[in-house]
């Protein structure tokens, strides 16, 4: 049976993440090239190219000038014990957010109308938490992204709706976390997704349903646009 690629870049990926854990690649040196690499491990260069695209898209290495890559200096252990191993066509995340422009434009609107002062308190949470770390310019903010959305479907009261969101989990909150990662470094996009956020809560709260559904239409049209600009059609993406 022929081994997926993508099986082979997570094996790559592994021993990668080993070998930084054990200081094998000090900070600030440079790591051996993608042809090194390849013969070190026995595989093409593919697969060591795409395992290189998942350390650096998390923050843990960055190419430099000549092409090569370094190790950065920052908590290793905490940063690679969180990271994702995924490859998915990008083509998937514009559907992921397609259907979220459906559901979740639609869904804000039903929990301007449902929700109770319970709902309200885990926004206002996830919120709060959100802005703590716009305090902090390396952090992602993924985890309390995620949880505004996922209370906010709550608050809509619908079984259907509660359940899909259960369904598509795991690629929702990596499909966050990849287009958050893209603000890092940059405050002002980073406010920016945090006003938008601030702008849906608010009409929730003030029991506006077409003023939640449009805020909720303009924060996930914003998400669109932001990676049809950084990222090409037939690619795939390290998540």
């Amino acid at each position: 049976m022929k081994i997926e690629r993508k099986k082979i870049s997570a094996q790559v990926l592994d021993q990668l993440k080993e070998m930084i854990k054990d200081g094998k690649f000090p900070p600030n040196e440079p790591m051996p090239s993608e042809n090194e690499l390849a013969k070190l491990f026995g595989v093409s260069r593919a697969p060591v190219r795409e395992a290189l695209s998942v350390l650096s898209a998390s923050g843990i290495i960055e190419s430099r000038q000549g092409g090569r890559s370094f190790v950065k200096e920052v908590n290793m252990a905490d940063m690679l014990g969180s990271l994702a191993i995924e490859y998915i066509p990008v083509e998937q995340i514009f559907e992921l957010l397609e259907m979220r422009r459906i559901m979740e434009t639609q869904a804000a609107a039903i929990a301007a109308l449902r929700r109770d002062e319970a709902d309200l308190e885990k926004m206002k949470l996830a919120l709060d938490q959100f802005e703590i770390t716009l305090t902090n310019p390396e952090a992602v903010g993924d985890l309390a992204d995620v949880n505004f959305h996922k209370h906010l479907i709550e608050a809509t009261k619908n079984r259907f709706m509660i359940q899909v969101m259960e369904n598509i989990d795991d690629l929702y909150r990596k499909a966050i976390a990849f287009s958050l990662k893209k603000n890092v470094g940059l405050p002002a996009k980073r406010e920016q997704v945090f006003q938008e956020h601030m702008s849906i809560f608010t009409a929730i709260k003030e029991q506006d349903e077409e003023r939640a559904a449009k805020a909720m239409r303009v924060h996930l049209e914003n998400v669109t646009k932001k990676l049809k600009v950084n990222e090409g059609e037939g690619k795939k993406v390290p998540l």
